[in-house]
C-alpha cells in the first residue's frame, strides 16, 4: 500500500496537512499541491499557461519549506497566479543551508472560472517540519485562514 501524497488533518482553526514523497523534491511538490487544493476548489483544471521560476535558499530544511509555500502564495495574492502544477528540480545541501530551484504553471486568477474554497493568509511555523522517514519523507503544515 503506497502513501496518499497528502492528507489533511483535524485543525480548530486554520488548515493543517501533511505530504509524503519519495525524495525531499516530491515531498515539497506534494505540500504545494495540498496547499492549493485548501485555495480553490478543483485544482485539476488549471492550465498550464504561466509559469514562473523559484529559486530559494535557507539556512534550514523547515525554513526552506516554509519560504517555498509563502513564494507561492505570494505569487498568487500578488501576480494573480493560480497554480496547478509544481516542479522541484533540485534540492541541494550547500555550506550555508539548503537551495530549491524549481517552478510552478498555472494560469491567470479568471473569477468566471475558478471557484476559490478558502483564503490562506500565511504558511506559519506552528509545528511546521520536515521528516525523514523510514521510507522518503513527510511534512507537516499549518495555514492560516
Amino acid at each position: 500500500m503506497s502513501l496518499p501524497d497528502y492528507e489533511y488533518l483535524p485543525h480548530p482553526a486554520d488548515v493543517r496537512f501533511r505530504a509524503f514523497g519519495n525524495t525531499l523534491e516530491e515531498v515539497f511538490e506534494h505540500s504545494a499541491l495540498a496547499m492549493f487544493n485548501v485555495i480553490i476548489n478543483d485544482i485539476s483544471n488549471i492550465k498550464h499557461e504561466r509559469s514562473v521560476d523559484i529559486e530559494l535558499e535557507s539556512d534550514g530544511i523547515d525554513n526552506l519549506l516554509y519560504n517555498y509555500l509563502s513564494e507561492l502564495l505570494f505569487q498568487f495574492e500578488v501576480e494573480e497566479i493560480i497554480f496547478g502544477e509544481f516542479h522541484i528540480d533540485s534540492i541541494i545541501q550547500a555550506d550555508t543551508g539548503y537551495i530549491l530551484k524549481g517552478r510552478a504553471m498555472g494560469e491567470d486568477i479568471d473569477l468566471t472560472r475558478h471557484a476559490f474554497e478558502t483564503e490562506v493568509k500565511a504558511v506559519t511555523y506552528h509545528q511546521l517540519s520536515v521528516t525523514k522517514e523510514y521510507v522518503g519523507y513527510s511534512t507537516h503544515v499549518i495555514v492560516d485562514t
